[in-house]
């Protein structure tokens, strides 16, 4: 169930890039038909399935990604102004999806005894469920995202305060991206039991959650 739910939210925050970027006036997204709420247009075989999956049955927080949207800065029409929002619309995305999330769950919540009536108590229990999880999978994704280390939204979101050798030196490290990001998601935790994302998530994603979630209880 989890990794459905990072599937169908990771898929809206890949479509809310591009459209972010096409309403600033680059068409390459929906050119290459990314603008579909379609899974499979947006979908990547590690970071939708294998990451996620994977997550789950360490028990670790749950994130993923999907293929970056393209898109030419070029076509812009403020590119310094642009490539911030465009990065920035993933992560907003998977804010306002937990914000849905905590609507509906509180909605279930005040609701109970007419729901439980009407579905039971498995049916009710699996609603609470798949609820909660949808608020805390998209702030997981939203807080993931954000961080500001290449290929991640963070990392665009950064780049524009950015000039001269700083600037050079943070498009060197892209290519070292991938490794680093292995290394901080599976190496340290397994090996020397240090965790930071997951410390940087249970304290940004976590503590959001658990206010979010109370706040409708």
């Amino acid at each position: 169930m989890s990794v459905l739910l990072v599937m169908f939210s990771a898929t809206i925050h890949e479509v809310a890039h591009g459209w972010v970027a096409l309403k600033c006036g680059d068409a390459t997204a929906k050119e290459a038909g990314r603008l579909s709420l379609d899974p499979r247009a947006h979908l990547d075989g590690f970071g939708s399935f294998v990451l996620p999956l994977f997550m789950a049955l360490m028990g670790g927080p749950m994130f993923a990604f999907a293929k970056p949207v393209p898109y030419n800065p070029y076509r812009l029409k403020n590119p310094r102004r642009d490539e911030v929002l465009v990065a920035i619309a993933g992560p907003v995305s998977n804010l306002l999806q937990a914000l849905l999330g905590t609507a509906l769950f509180g909605i279930a919540w005040k609701s109970r005894i007419a729901v439980l009536g009407l579905l039971g108590s498995t049916g009710y229990m699996w609603v609470v469920r798949i609820l909660t999880t949808y608020i805390y999978v998209n702030l997981t994704l939203a807080f993931f995202n954000l961080i500001p280390f290449p290929p991640l939204d963070g990392s665009k979101i950064v780049m524009p305060l950015l000039h001269g050798r700083v600037r050079e030196e943070y498009y060197r490290v892209q290519a070292y991206a991938m490794p680093v990001l292995i290394v901080a998601l599976y190496v340290l935790p397994s090996f020397l039991g240090i965790d930071p994302v997951g410390a940087f998530l249970d304290f940004t994603a976590g503590n959001l959650y658990d206010l979010l979630v109370q706040a409708v209880m």
